[in-house]
């Protein structure tokens, strides 16, 4: 049920106040006509009264049901109605007061015609005002509906995105820990506690969409000792963050399947050892991070593509800030850049 105009203290104000107006005017316009101010008054306060409470009956009627466009021809009818009944009734008063005045009854009586078209020219003015009110709060409130169906929707996907990536990491590291388990026992265990340290630190970030740049660094650290466990001395990573960095804000767990994208394209693709370098710094307001790995152009040319890492990181972004250019990537000199640009100027959500 939508709340009346008259529930805003501003508009309610200023609806007693033209109602009062309305009031003198009427009383001297009376007085202007030669009744005598005893007639004029009682005149004007009966029938703008039985007329002030006609429009709260017709605005109130309207909180229970609003005639669409179409049918405004109900409203016409009802300002007719109440304008009758309004007249009507003041006659009524206004003769039990005067009853032996026969020179007012005979005003009143001329005066019907220009009090009927006034009365209804206010009452209808007062119900386009209450219809235009109404309307647009039932707009604000189809648009309050349309925005948080929205965000459900996209709470709902970008927390498919994030569940979608911690399976693969996972299998990957589970059948690490399994080879490990025959010829590297004590490797095994550490890596199974940097695990069970990676995933509780994982959880507990679930129920935040924005983080420091540093504090998901330090998480980010814990994803890296594990693979290097995996990978051992043949990967080597670079993390480079520019003190004024370390407080900006970025959506959670977004530099992990960027890093673990690196990794995937640098290790698998070369042999050796590889270098894999994130560097953040601020441009221009914004936080920019840059990730740099190796790649064989031969092997990479089969497996051309974003994947489904930077393909999620590029749909979370676009989720939380509407662009779908904060995300590029690039090759140069066999290396394979990812630069990752976040606004901080907006509050992601």
């Amino acid at each position: 049920m939508a709340a009346s105009p008259l529930s805003v203290p501003r508009f309610r104000n200023i609806f007693i106040i033209s109602w009062l107006i309305v009031i003198a005017d009427q009383i001297f316009l009376l007085r202007w006509f030669g009744l005598s101010w005893e007639k004029a008054i009682a005149d004007s306060l009966v029938n703008d009264l039985l007329l002030f409470g006609a429009c709260l009956l017709m605005i109130n009627s309207m909180r229970f049901y609003l005639p669409q466009w179409e049918k405004s021809f109900q409203l016409l009818f009802k300002c007719i109605v109440f304008t009758v009944l309004v007249l009507v009734f003041t006659r009524i008063i206004l003769n039990a007061l005067f009853h032996h005045n026969e020179e007012y009854k005979h005003f009143f009586d001329q005066s019907l015609i220009i009090r009927a078209s006034l009365d209804f020219l206010l009452l209808g003015v007062i119900t386009l005002i209450s219809v235009i009110w109404f309307n647009w709060q039932e707009q604000q409130e189809q648009e309050k509906i349309k925005q948080d169906a929205e965000k459900l929707a996209r709470e709902a996907e970008l927390f498919k995105l994030r569940q979608q990536l911690q399976p693969h990491f996972l299998f990957n590291s589970l059948n690490s820990i399994n080879a490990l388990i025959g010829a590297k026992p004590d490797e095994a265990r550490k890596m199974v506690q940097q695990l069970s340290d990676f995933l509780r630190g994982t959880i507990r970030k679930e129920e935040h969409q924005l983080v420091s740049l540093k504090e998901e660094l330090k998480h980010l650290g814990l994803y890296l000792s594990i693979e290097k466990v995996r990978f051992g001395n043949r990967l080597s990573a670079i993390i480079e963050c520019e003190k004024e960095t370390e407080e900006s804000k970025l959506p959670v767990l977004l530099l992990q399947p960027i890093m673990e994208n690196a990794i995937k394209f640098g290790l698998y693709d070369t042999t050796g050892e590889i270098f894999i370098r994130l560097h953040a710094s601020k441009d221009d307001g914004n936080l920019l991070v840059k990730v740099t790995n190796p790649f064989d152009p031969e092997t990479y040319m089969g497996t051309q593509g974003t994947g489904f890492g930077l393909q999620s990181v590029q749909r979370r972004l676009y989720l939380l800030y509407a662009r779908n250019d904060l995300l590029t990537t690039e090759t140069k000199d066999n290396i394979f850049i990812t630069t990752v640009k976040i606004p901080q100027t907006k509050t992601a959500g």
